[in-house]
């Protein structure tokens, strides 16, 4: 009875807008005979096709119908599935250009990109077991891509201390990074390299990191075109041509002296020269500058000044255990000190650290702020040498 008056309202009012599009659904199915038309409707609808034939814009109409196979149709339902299908159609051509072109700009930063991928939050919350809040656990290759390595390397401060973690992630951790966190690797180590060509400083400690690793690939990479590092073992070898084009870009540096005519450290008095190598941690500098200045090479050679240095290093207990005597009775401490070097770790001193919270178990450099709860936050955080940050992952 709904349809049928439905229907009847439709005769009558041609520009009526109201109906149920319910009933146009199932009015349009072509294989459905919804009901049959008396005499008087007959009628009714043939003057209803002949106004639809006269009419030059049947959408203005509001309705349109046709009886096909004894069903009532709608020009205007038809034309709205067909512009359904058609705006479908449209969304997956976009849906599908949009992935392609997603995926070519993927590959494209993959293979020209020197940037890194860093998150903007320069701190991570180290957690070693799921909770009901967190699952998994915080691997050294999310550290590293979260903690701004790029930037620190700019860094005087921080320099030394992210070569020194570059070093020992390439002694023994680079299996443990992932696919980006090694990328993330090499581009910062191509910075590094960059940075000493520009600024002429640093070599000694650059080359013996990119030896380390060099060393450590090739272990890595085995033969047989097997590698337990994640990527293809192409990649891999193309990385290590790189390593050695590095390499070689800093064997053949050459120092520019200064164009200033200022005054330079020979022009100082000998009690301040002294003290300016007592500031010097590495024996390896000391004799480095007597082979450059000759003037100053009576002052490298001072027992006073490697005794202090073997002292900053290491204890009385291995001092005692490396003793070595001249043949006046004294002590040689500068063969002392590098005798104990090849036998005892050096102390480390870093200006800037990465420190951890103890109170949130974040992760995040000095003089960045993480989220902390803790009414002190100063007194939670603890300050971490490069080893300390290894060990924190080891689990």
């Amino acid at each position: 009875m709904f349809l049928f008056r439905s229907y009847h309202k439709a005769i009558n009012n041609v520009t009526c807008e109201r109906i149920n599009m319910r009933v146009l659904r199932l009015l349009s199915y072509p294989n459905m005979s919804v009901f049959k038309l008396g005499p008087s409707l007959r009628a009714r609808q043939k003057h209803f096709e002949n106004d639809l034939i006269a009419c030059k814009n049947p959408e203005e109409k509001g309705f349109c119908a046709v009886i096909r196979h004894g069903s009532l149709c709608s020009p205007r339902f038809c034309k709205a599935e067909e512009e359904d299908c058609f705006s479908k159609e449209n969304l997956l051509r976009s849906l599908n250009y949009d992935m392609a072109a997603k995926k070519r700009k993927k590959d494209l930063m993959n293979n020209n990109s020197k940037v890194p991928y860093f998150h903007r939050e320069k701190w991570i919350y180290v957690h070693k077991g799921s909770t009901k809040e967190r699952h998994g656990y915080c691997t050294l290759g999310e550290a590293f891509n979260r903690l701004d390595f790029c930037s620190a390397i700019k860094d005087t401060r921080r320099f030394n201390y992210v070569v020194r973690l570059l070093e020992l992630i390439a002694k023994s951790q680079l299996p443990a990074l992932s696919g980006v966190a090694q990328k993330n690797y090499m581009n910062i180590l191509e910075r590094v390299v960059q940075k000493v060509l520009d600024d002429q400083q640093n070599l000694r400690p650059i080359k013996e990191l990119l030896q380390t690793l060099y060393v450590s690939l090739c272990s890595l990479v085995q033969d047989m075109g097997k590698s337990v590092l994640v990527g293809n073992i192409n990649i891999w070898v193309h990385r290590m041509e790189n390593i050695m084009q590095w390499h070689q870009q800093l064997d053949n540096i050459q120092i520019k002296r200064p164009t200033s005519t200022g005054m330079t450290l020979t022009d100082l008095p000998a009690g301040l020269q002294l003290n300016i190598m007592q500031c010097l941690t590495d024996g390896r500098d000391l004799v480095s500058l007597g082979q450059v200045c000759p003037e100053l090479g009576t002052l490298t050679e001072d027992r006073l000044l490697w005794k202090k240095l073997c002292q900053y290093h290491f204890t009385d207990r291995q001092i005692r255990k490396r003793l070595m005597v001249c043949d006046k009775g004294h002590l040689e401490w500068k063969k002392m000190y590098f005798k104990l070097s090849r036998c005892y770790p050096r102390r480390e001193q870093y200006s800037d650290t990465l420190h951890l919270c103890t109170h949130c178990h974040i992760l995040f450099w000095k003089d960045t702020s993480h989220p902390c709860t803790a009414n002190n936050p100063e007194s939670c955080t603890t300050s971490l040498s490069p080893q300390d940050f290894i060990n924190l992952f080891n689990f």
